[in-house]
């Protein structure tokens, strides 16, 4: 084996976005992921959660909800107040229409995925009906004070359940009517701050379950407007929760970086009566746990830490393989790096930037696991900003190191690098 050398590149000043949001498929052949700068990712169960698809980011559209509809049509909606249908052929935003109540803070699809609802900064949830090549503006439901940052639908998609702060309401859809307005801080004597309901669940049983900054998951009946059950699962707040398909299980991520599992036990051994019950708790994240999702065989997590992890539920698998194993996406799965060895040159791609170094050097040698002293060090040649809101999806340099190019969702870029003893020069082809 050959004599090498391994130069150590520390100066890649990479931040990965958080996760905001995660949407399982209806089918769970699929997981779509947002993150904060708003970049849309599409993760293939069928082949061991490869990251099948990127729809790069856009400075003037955040990703606060996502779901699947209409089979297997993903939409998005965000602060920017816009509902986006993506196209996952073309990974673009396909078309976006105004939800017209501002940001928008949660939505949600019927089980039929022929309906859209949204909840809007001014405490109005809209219904969207699903159509072939866009959505549709259908009606308004009842609307009440206060933003709406969560929402559910029913199974049987007759009600819709509607998170707010220090209160939720379920809402009848046939009608548009309230019928039922629930305080969260009821039964709490002097409660001296809001309780904000960060997210919430409808069961098809008539149960509606709460996650709120107290760090509580709540089980209300919702037809007599009762507490049925309290868990204190956090110090902090319960950010997210996700619901099994067979409604026995439920996963709540907080703001510590915990997650945890509620599971529907019967209180004897083979007894009628059940309850809920808290499991082990997971500690994966180092950040808040904004989105949470449950597959038929795993839980998945997403943190602000940037880190998807997916832990397999052993009791659902049924021999032991790849599919027990738990994963951890840290990095990203696409080439953010482009070398160009001839010039030992190096470029690194940023949401909105390019940064081209060239690399160290050393005249000295030495044994085998040795860090050897540069004589010249790393030096920061050039930083070229794309000009546009439009993130940047893919670049290169190549390796003469004498051209540069790099592509948005709409258009591409070609430039020469000219390196003299003056320094270094672009000029956009």
């Amino acid at each position: 084996m050959g004599e090498f050398e391994v130069h150590r590149v520390r100066f890649f000043g990479l931040v990965p976005a958080g996760v905001r949001c995660l949407a399982c498929h209806p089918r769970g052949a699929r997981l779509a992921l947002a993150r904060t700068d708003g970049t849309v990712e599409v993760y293939n169960f069928a082949a061991n959660y490869f990251q099948e698809k990127v729809i790069p980011g856009h400075e003037a559209r955040s990703v606060e909800s996502l779901c699947w509809a209409a089979g297997d049509r993903l939409f998005g909606a965000g602060l920017g107040g816009d509902i986006t249908e993506y196209d996952l052929s073309r990974l673009s935003a396909a078309r976006g229409v105004d939800g017209g109540g501002g940001p928008v803070w949660s939505m949600a699809a019927n089980g039929t995925g022929s309906q859209l609802a949204i909840g809007c900064e001014d405490g109005s949830v809209k219904i969207f009906q699903v159509v072939p090549g866009g959505i549709q503006f259908e009606r308004n439901l009842d609307r009440r004070k206060g933003r709406v940052l969560c929402l559910c639908w029913h199974p049987s998609d007759t009600h819709i359940v509607a998170g707010s702060i220090d209160f939720f309401r379920v809402i009848d859809v046939t009608s548009g009517q309230t019928v039922q307005r629930i305080m969260v801080n009821h039964h709490v004597e002097k409660a001296k701050r809001e309780c904000v309901v960060w997210a919430i669940a409808l069961l098809s049983r008539g149960t509606v379950v709460s996650a709120d900054s107290f760090g509580r998951v709540q089980f209300w009946d919702w037809e007599q407007g009762t507490l049925a059950e309290s868990h204190t699962v956090s110090t902090s707040a319960a950010l997210s929760l996700a619901v099994s398909e067979k409604e026995d299980s439920i996963l709540v991520g907080t703001s510590t970086g915990a997650t945890y599992q509620l599971q529907l036990l019967p209180v004897k051994l083979g007894g009628p009566e059940k309850r809920w019950v808290r499991t082990k708790p997971f500690q994966y994240h180092s950040h808040d746990v904004r989105a949470v999702a449950h597959s038929p065989t795993a839980l998945i997590s997403g943190g602000l830490d940037a880190q998807l992890v997916i832990r397999p539920l052993m009791e659902k698998v049924q021999k032991k393989g790849y599919d027990t194993v738990l994963r951890k996406f840290t990095f990203p799965h696409r080439r953010l790096v482009s070398c160009a060895r001839k010039a030992r040159l190096l470029l690194f791609q940023f949401s909105q930037h390019l940064e081209l170094w060239r690399l160290g050097s050393t005249e000295e040698t030495g044994k085998d696991g040795e860090v050897l002293p540069l004589c010249r060090m790393p030096e920061h040649l050039v930083q070229l900003k794309s000009k546009g809101p439009e993130h940047i999806y893919c670049s290169c340099v190549s390796p003469c190191g004498t051209w540069v190019g790099y592509s948005t969702a709409s258009r591409f870029q070609l430039y020469r690098v000219r390196c003299d003893g003056d320094g270094v020069s672009l000029r956009k082809v």
